[in-house]
């Protein structure tokens, strides 16, 4: 038989046909097709910072562009250990408890490979970053769902318990909680402590929009509550506090034990985060708490603005309380699912949005939502604004 036409055994393993291609890049892509706004990605369409652009620029021209050390350069290292005791209180060992891995992603399924074995559980809460999915699935795990409800995005304390069982190997949290907004609050926190004590899991908690809240919210870090220091991996990254998303420098902290595990496996996956990068990395982690108040007050802001045009147009918005994003109600339009009118959007009225069934485990939950991003200038919002408008004479009944 020719070579060319022998069948092959397997095209494809079974984990990669458990989940699809990011759904988030795809409307990127199509933004670009159809000229549309994006309101889709979440990245900044602004300059990131002159004094971390300065600081790269610097580490370049200073040849500091061979391998950091695989679990990163010592200089980010400290930086991120001072930056979390004046924003948590928490005292880290730059040299046995944090990993500098490509980006926040890289940080989560380097954390995940570290801890799971194959039959073991993980407890994710929907509506989620569309990674969390299928990082269990790449770990072996079978990922366990519970619904966070709006319009305040709580949890029925019953269903997550009932997610819990002597399988759990860790519980994954997002605060503040991309696509919702949703900052999980101290009591709900150790509610979720409290059940991983009893079943010995592991805490992840993805904590990227730390520094990006409103309406008096305050982030809260689990590795900060009472008993659970010794079993939380923190994930955090440049990306959303410095705009730099494209950098993909982001870093895991966990307890000695645990982070020698995870730089194993974040070595063989990357070896090493961009090194040039990371030095302007330390730097940007030292800049006063100003910085950080303005971000968050330049955030609200944009966040005002898209929200007043989403309800002039006729969405039910989610006032989020962190993070660039808004998710909304379509039903009022009359589509039959959320991937129609995101497609509708896109081709018709020029603006990209992400599908909301993209976030949950059943597609039928997110049918009748869609999230916007709001980390773009004023001038791009109100041009998205003026799009956005022509929807309200598709309106089926007031709001």
């Amino acid at each position: 038989m020719n070579r060319e036409t022998t069948p092959l055994r397997a095209r494809h393993s079974l984990k990669a046909e458990q989940f699809t291609e990011s759904v988030i890049r795809e409307m990127t892509r199509l933004a670009l097709a159809h000229e549309a706004i994006n309101l889709a990605q979440g990245f900044p369409n602004f300059p990131a910072p002159s004094e971390i652009k300065r600081a790269a620029g610097d580490a370049i021209a200073g040849d500091v562009n061979q391998y950091a050390i695989t679990w990163g350069a010592k200089s980010l290292r400290e930086a991120i250990a001072r930056r979390a005791e004046r924003a948590q209180g928490l005292a880290i060992d730059p040299e046995r408890e944090i990993t500098i891995c490509c980006g926040a992603t890289e940080a989560m399924i380097s954390a995940m490979m570290a801890i799971i074995n194959p039959g073991d559980e993980v407890v994710i809460f929907e509506p989620f970053y569309e990674n969390y999915g299928p990082d269990a699935i790449l770990s072996g795990a079978r990922p366990r769902f519970v619904r966070l409800r709006p319009p305040d995005w709580s949890f029925d304390t019953a269903a997550l318990e009932a997610a819990f069982s002597p399988a759990t190997k860790a519980v994954v949290l997002n605060t503040p909680n991309n696509p919702t907004g949703k900052v999980f609050t101290r009591e709900e926190l150790e509610t979720i402590g409290a059940l991983a004590n009893r079943y010995d899991a592991f805490v992840i908690t993805d904590e990227i929009y730390e520094h990006i809240l409103y309406d008096g919210a305050r982030h809260i870090s689990p590795a900060t509550l009472d008993g659970l220091r010794a079993r939380t991996i923190t994930i955090n990254g440049l990306s959303k506090t410095y705009s730099v998303t494209g950098w993909r420098v982001g870093w895991c902290i966990a307890p000695p034990e645990t982070t020698a595990a995870i730089r194993k496996v974040h070595d063989f996956l990357t070896v090493g985060a961009p090194a040039p990068l990371q030095e302007a990395g330390a730097v940007a982690l030292g800049f006063p708490e100003s910085y950080y108040e303005k971000l968050a007050e330049n955030y609200r802001g944009r966040r005002d603005l898209l929200l007043g045009m989403l309800e002039r147009a006729g969405f039910r918005c989610f006032r989020p309380r962190g993070t660039y994003y808004i998710m909304t109600d379509i039903s009022a339009f009359g589509f039959p699912d959320d991937v129609t009118f995101a497609r509708y959007l896109v081709e018709e009225i020029g603006v990209a949005a992400v599908p909301g069934s993209s976030f949950y485990s059943r597609a039928e939950d997110g049918r009748q939502q869609v999230r916007f991003a709001f980390c773009k200038t004023d001038d791009t919002l109100r041009a998205a604004g003026e799009r956005l408008a022509r929807l309200k004479g598709r309106v089926r009944h007031a709001l």
